[in-house]
């Protein structure tokens, strides 16, 4: 009202209310309770930029938010987890100059698919600040940097850096520019860390690369509609489902991470395009040797196989690519002869007169219960034996 009478203009458009900041439990901060988390000792302890990311992750407008100690864990997590990727592309960065141009003509399926993933992230980000929709924007560059960017495409690019791919094309133009605009992206919400990272970079880049002094004057990204390309998201994905796939069969089964295993991949119409990343797959999913075939799997696979079934292939591992059979033929062969022995003293002690006729009824009960129970265990594992 002052500002209409004093100036005859509204003095500002929208008005952002936020919800109360609560405790981990949702119970209201109080002095009185002795559960108000301290600002500047949390900031002492794991830094600004974690903090604004715990505040503002998972939130929406109006809502109260919870504090958690894990929310405070994760947006330390994702500095060091940002810290560490740019460090890793600085250093990835050649003395000798490199042109930053990004060739379209010349840009691999890898560099396709993250530049395509990047104008979606920015479209996405971009309308959800307009709708205040500040946790689910920053949720959204979480989800591109972390899960895409460093987990999927840095490892790619690895392997095109290997100096034994001489021939490869470097990664360089595109792993350099998508890491800077993300900065750009991340920094409102965490701006001395991107700051920071933003300035190394472009101290270890040419001059004129970036004009402005500081990431916080320089442009705010916006989608190029003309970078999005489904064909290469598709081949991605399907790369990523079918080294995701490996590697949790590997967990599931327990098997060291220095043992390779053998798998076939059934990957039908996408077998062309997914057949250049075997090399990929293999190293990332510790897998060898490793076949493609045609079509999709076709009916059950029994017990000696683990098998995961995928939007756009199947994959099937061995078991025994995954154990050592002698080793677990030896295995099982002392536990059948222990079991063995128990039926022997069963068997004997059921036909003992002297026992059934003063045992009570529920421990001669118990007994034969054992004996079944160990005679089904022996089955089962003369079958695994065959």
């Amino acid at each position: 009202m002052m500002g209409i009478e004093n100036t005859g203009e509204i003095p500002f458009k929208y008005v952002y209310l936020h919800g109360l900041i609560r405790d981990e439990k949702g119970e209201k901060m109080s002095k009185t309770k002795g559960n108000v988390t301290d600002p500047l000792k949390v900031i002492e302890q794991i830094g600004a930029d974690a903090l604004r990311y715990a505040v503002v992750s998972g939130n929406a407008a109006g809502n109260d938010s919870k504090m958690s100690p894990v929310k405070l864990e994760a947006g330390r997590n994702f500095a060091n987890k940002m810290w560490n990727a740019t460090r890793f592309v600085i250093k990835s960065i050649p003395a000798t100059k490199i042109d930053l141009k990004i060739h379209k003509e010349l840009l691999t399926v890898e560099d396709r698919w993250i530049l395509s993933r990047l104008s979606r992230t920015e479209a996405t980000v971009n309308k959800m600040m307009a709708d205040f929709q500040f946790g689910e924007a920053l949720s959204t560059i979480y989800d591109f940097l972390w899960s895409e960017y460093c987990d999927w495409y840095i490892e790619l690019a690895k392997i095109r850096l290997n100096p034994e791919n001489k021939d490869a094309l470097s990664p360089l133009p595109v792993l350099i520019n998508v890491l800077e605009t993300s900065l750009r992206l991340l920094h409102p919400f965490m701006p001395f860390v991107t700051e920071e990272l933003w300035q190394n970079l472009k101290s270890h880049l040419p001059p004129k690369w970036q004009k402005t002094e500081s990431i916080m004057i320089a442009k705010y990204p916006k989608a190029d509609k003309n970078a999005i390309d489904t064909e290469a998201e598709n081949i991605i994905e399907s790369v990523i489902d079918i080294t995701r796939a490996l590697r949790n069969i590997r967990a599931e089964n327990k098997v060291e991470s220095t043992k390779w295993i053998a798998a076939d991949v059934y990957s039908g119409k996408m077998t062309a395009a997914i057949i250049p990343y075997s090399s990929a797959i293999q190293s990332l999913a510790k897998v060898k040797p490793m076949e493609f075939k045609d079509g999709r799997l076709t009916g059950a696979q029994g017990e000696k196989f683990a098998v995961a079934v995928l939007k756009e292939a199947d994959v099937i591992v061995p078991m025994a690519s995954m154990i050592d059979v002698a080793a677990e033929k030896e295995k099982i062969l002392k536990e059948l002869a222990q079991i063995d022995a128990d039926v022997i003293r069963l068997e004997a002690r059921l036909k003992d007169e002297a026992f059934l006729s003063k045992a009570p009824a529920a421990v001669i009960a118990k007994e034969k219960e054992r004996l079944t129970e160990r005679k089904e265990r022996a089955s089962r594992l003369r079958q695994q034996i065959g």
